[in-house]
This record gives structure tokens, C-alpha cells and sequence, in this order.
């Protein structure tokens, strides 16, 4: 019976793998589109690429377009961008594919690294193998496929190692400092994000040293062991990056308590490891029609957050293995705890389910757990809503896939280009052939990745009121020729605002590069 369980678990591990590696050939043949996140991330990549320093965005000047100014990137961790900048140097491959390199060894290495953890929490190879599955159905995973997300890929690939290390690392000393450390700073240059998750992994570490230990002095002692190489990881960070410039953490926007506030934040066990967010097309945060209103939206997320609490707490009383229940617990509280406070004053965070998705990892072999000590008729519900997952993945990656491979424009990068269509970026690449001292101004910071010999600004596109901030959109001065590309619904005021932005350059020209985008040319 062990032997049949153990080939069945190497049987899912390699069908999963097999089909990773299919799309990731896919991928490398017909690269994906690509999230704005990423986008800011590979233009530092191309003033790099270009010769300015590391994490270095060389854009023009506002106060005077005939000069340049140097940006330092804070925003987003460079991750993103760095590890695709590798493998075009070491490959010489353009940037869709190295993206879909890093997409293909990152999903590799999320699968193995969960796998690995899972066993490690106490599962047994088949329940591990079972919870890859429940996740590799979802759509979260099938995402980088169709839009490079960057971080949110590289995170997926090392939170599950990182995981590993916090259940396996089994009492103080020197190799806690260096794991830490080290688990710090690499974790970060994934995705900023990761620093919460360092926290929760941090307390997980303490309470697991400690909680036999009645006195207090054992307690202080096991967080100083664990503290001064994470304090030290976090001062690297901050001194040699974020204190650079601006990022998620340095703004707000006041209090602001709703009801979403930290019910979103509860409800994150099933609004990730069920796909909920992603089945709704968005709850609270989406760029498409909404599935509900706002009301009801809220309504399904005070639900989650109620299913959610119990899910936990019944996986708390029926999993054995306590040092599993216990992660669970302590990132769950952590996220609560960070998202919340940080909804709570507004901070630049959405409310997107993406941000809690290690939450459902963690939770996946808890579920799977519970799911098997059910009869046989008790899980059929649980076979049906995986099936609707899965079919819900399909329906994404495939058209989308189709869409990026034949219908998507493509240029020099070689990514799927989804706000302009093929002619009008074949025009515009030609006159970026043509000149070397132009500027082209875009409303998608993806489009700057096509223009090889000139400088780009990307503007903020205008919403529906049609009401901009002057001085957040304005160029001053003169310098080569000025091409605006813009969508054929800009005509009318949101084309005059553009233009006005530029009050050096006068006599725009209008161009109609296609049915659906137009370019004002100016010289």
C-alpha cells in the first residue's frame, strides 16, 4: 500500500511537471502580455540595458523635456526584472522569452518547493502531491502564462523553500542567523511583499523555540538569536533600497474603516485556496464589469471571512501535526493583522486576493487533509468545485493563450503587446528607426519596451470624468520630434489635455494609425 501511495504521488508530481514544461515551451514560442507592475520594472531593465545604473529608470525631465533625470526605482522590488535581465544575457533571447523562462523554472520550483514543505508539515506524499494539484488547477497559477505578473511569480517559486526552512530549521545557532538573513533579503528582492511573510515566518520561529519553555528568560533569549539576523536583513533593505524612494508603505490616505476592512483580509483562506476572487472577475478590485455590486460584493466577503474562521479552526482541531497548525495560524493572524492596518489607512494596496495567495497554499494540505477523512459521498461537493476551478482555469489560459499568440501585437520586446494593434506598432517602430533624438508618449508603460533608439514618457491614462492633475502630467521645454500615441476614443478633450501637457511643442499633426489608435505628431 506505501509502495502504490508513493508511485501514485510521483505519477501526479510528473504529469503536473510534463504539462508545466508544455506550456512553458508554449510560452517561450508565443510569450505572454505583461502586468504594468513588471512593465516599470523591465523599462529600469532597458536604461540598464543602456549603460545607467542598477535599479536606475532614465526618463525625461517634466521641468525640462530636453533633459534627463535619474529615478530610482523603490515602488517594486527588482526581482522582476533582474532574474529576465539574466537569462537575456546569458541566452541572448529578447524579453518575452526570458520572462517565460523565468515563468517556466519559477512554476518548477514553486511545485517542488510546497511539495517538499507540505511533506516536511507532517502530510504524506499522496495528500502533498493531492494539494500541488488543488493549487495547479487554479487560476492564480495559470496567470503568468497569459500576463507576466513578475512578482507575484517569483514569490510563488520561493515562499514554498522559504516555508520549508522556517518547519525545518530545529533549534538556535548559527545556521538561523545565516537562514535568516540571507531568507530576508532574497525573499524581498522577489517581491516587497514578502516582508510581512518574513514577519509571520519570524514569529513562527519564535513560538516554536519557546512555547515549552516556561520562563521568560528563554523567550528573550530565542528572540534575540532570531531577531538581530532579521532586524540586520531589514536594515540591508531599507538602507540600500527603500529609503531610495517612494513605495507602498510611505503614503496614505487617512483612516478609513469599513466593512471590508479586515473582513477581506479574514476571508483570505477562501477567497485564494477556493479561487473565489478570481471566479467573481474581482470582488472589491477589478478592471472589467464586476460579477456583483458593491453591496453584495461586501455581503460574499463577510460570508468567506465567516467560512473562513471556521475552515481554520476545524483544521486546527482535526490536522495532528501541530507545528503545520501552528504556521498556519500565526501567517494567517500576521496577514490579517498587516492587511488590515494597511486597508485601514489606505495605503497603496488593493483589494486583491492575490496579495493573501500564500494563505491558501499554506491552507491546501489542511484542506486536502479533511477532504480525505470524509466518506466517499461527502466529497463529492469538494470534486465538484474543483472541477469548476479547473474549468474556470481552462477557459482563462486558453483563449488568452490564442489571443496573445494571434491577435496580440508584437514588437522588439517580444512580449504580447494587448493596447495596440499590429500596424499601428509596426508604424510606430518605424519611426522610432528613423529618428534618435525623439520622444513617444504612452498611456501603458508596456509600450515603452518597444522603442529601442529613443526616449518614452508613460502618462497615467485619463479617466472618464476627464480631469487630470496639471503638474503631475506636464513636459515642459523642446527637444526632437514628439510622437503621442493615443486610442481613437482619446479624440475630442482628452487628446486636447494631452497635447496641452507638452506646451513646448505646437502644430500637432494627426495620424491615424489604425481603426483603433491615433498618433499626434509634433516637431
Amino acid at each position: 500500500m506505501l509502495k502504490q501511495k508513493l508511485q501514485t504521488h510521483q505519477i501526479i508530481l510528473l504529469v503536473i511537471s510534463g504539462i508545466v514544461l508544455i506550456m512553458g515551451i508554449m510560452l517561450f514560442i508565443a510569450p505572454a502580455a505583461i502586468y504594468p507592475d513588471p512593465s516599470w520594472g523591465f523599462q529600469v531593465m532597458r536604461s540598464m540595458e543602456l549603460g545607467h545604473g542598477f535599479n536606475i529608470n532614465f526618463k525625461p525631465d517634466q521641468g525640462d523635456i530636453s533633459k534627463n533625470i535619474s529615478d530610482f526605482l523603490a515602488w517594486w522590488s527588482p526581482g522582476q526584472y533582474l532574474l529576465p535581465y539574466f537569462f537575456k544575457l546569458i541566452f541572448g533571447v529578447n524579453t518575452g522569452q526570458a520572462a517565460a523562462i523565468v515563468t517556466t523554472l519559477f512554476s518548477l520550483s514553486g511545485i517542488a518547493g510546497f511539495f517538499f514543505f507540505f511533506k516536511k508539515a507532517g502530510f504524506t506524499p499522496l495528500i502533498a502531491s493531492l494539494s500541488i494539484l488543488f493549487i495547479v488547477i487554479q487560476q492564480a497559477f495559470f496567470t503568468p502564462y497569459v500576463f507576466y505578473n513578475g512578482g507575484e511569480l517569483l514569490l510563488f517559486g520561493y515562499t514554498g523553500w522559504f516555508l520549508y526552512g522556517c518547519m525545518a530549521i530545529g533549534n538556535t545557532g548559527w545556521k538561523l542567523v545565516v537562514f535568516l538573513f540571507i531568507a530576508g533579503i532574497l525573499g524581498f528582492i522577489c517581491k516587497s511583499s514578502f516582508l510581512w511573510m518574513f514577519a509571520a515566518g519570524c514569529c513562527f520561529i519564535w513560538i516554536k523555540f519557546s512555547y515549552k519553555t516556561k520562563a521568560l528568560i528563554g523567550w528573550i533569549k530565542n528572540g534575540i538569536w532570531i531577531g538581530v539576523p532579521s532586524i540586520l536583513a531589514l536594515f540591508m533593505i531599507y538602507h540600500f533600497y527603500l529609503s531610495r524612494g517612494g513605495n507602498p508603505s510611505s503614503g496614505g490616505e487617512g483612516i478609513k474603516l469599513l466593512w471590508e476592512t479586515f473582513a477581506f483580509p479574514l476571508a483570505s483562506p477562501f477567497l485564494t485556496a477556493f479561487s473565489v476572487d478570481d471566479l467573481s472577475s474581482g470582488l472589491l478590485f477589478h478592471d472589467d464589469a464586476p460579477m456583483f455590486s458593491y453591496f453584495w460584493a461586501v455581503v460574499v466577503v463577510l460570508i468567506c471571512a465567516m467560512l473562513s474562521i471556521l475552515l481554520i479552526r476545524i483544521i486546527v482541531k482535526r490536522v495532528p501535526n501541530k507545528a503545520y497548525v501552528l504556521l498556519l495560524v500565526v501567517f494567517y493572524a500576521v496577514s490579517v493583522l498587516f492587511f488590515g492596518q494597511s486597508f485601514l489607512r489606505q495605503a497603496y494596496i488593493s483589494y486583491e486576493a492575490r496579495h493573501f495567495r500564500l494563505i491558501g497554499l499554506i491552507a491546501a494540505p489542511g484542506i486536502i487533509y479533511l477532504v480525505n477523512s470524509l466518506k466517499g459521498f461527502y466529497r463529492y461537493p469538494f470534486y465538484f468545485v474543483c472541477f469548476v476551478i479547473a474549468y474556470s482555469s481552462y477557459k482563462f489560459f486558453v483563449p488568452s493563450f490564442f489571443q496573445n499568440k494571434n491577435v496580440s501585437a508584437h514588437g522588439y520586446s517580444g512580449l504580447s503587446q494587448l493596447f495596440i494593434d499590429q500596424p499601428s506598432l509596426n508604424y510606430i517602430r518605424k519611426l522610432d528607426a528613423q529618428n534618435n533624438n525623439a520622444i513617444f508618449v504612452f498611456i501603458s508603460p508596456d509600450l515603452s519596451l518597444e522603442i529601442e533608439h529613443n526616449r518614452t514618457i508613460t502618462l497615467e491614462a485619463i479617466s472618464s470624468e476627464v480631469a487630470i492633475n496639471y503638474d503631475d502630467y506636464a513636459y515642459k521645454g523642446h527637444a526632437g520630434p514628439l510622437y503621442i500615441v493615443l486610442p481613437v476614443d482619446y479624440l475630442g478633450p482628452k487628446s486636447t489635455i494631452m497635447r496641452k501637457c507638452f506646451p513646448g511643442y505646437k502644430g500637432f499633426k494627426l495620424t491615424m494609425l489604425s481603426n483603433d489608435y491615433i498618433l499626434w505628431e509634433a516637431r
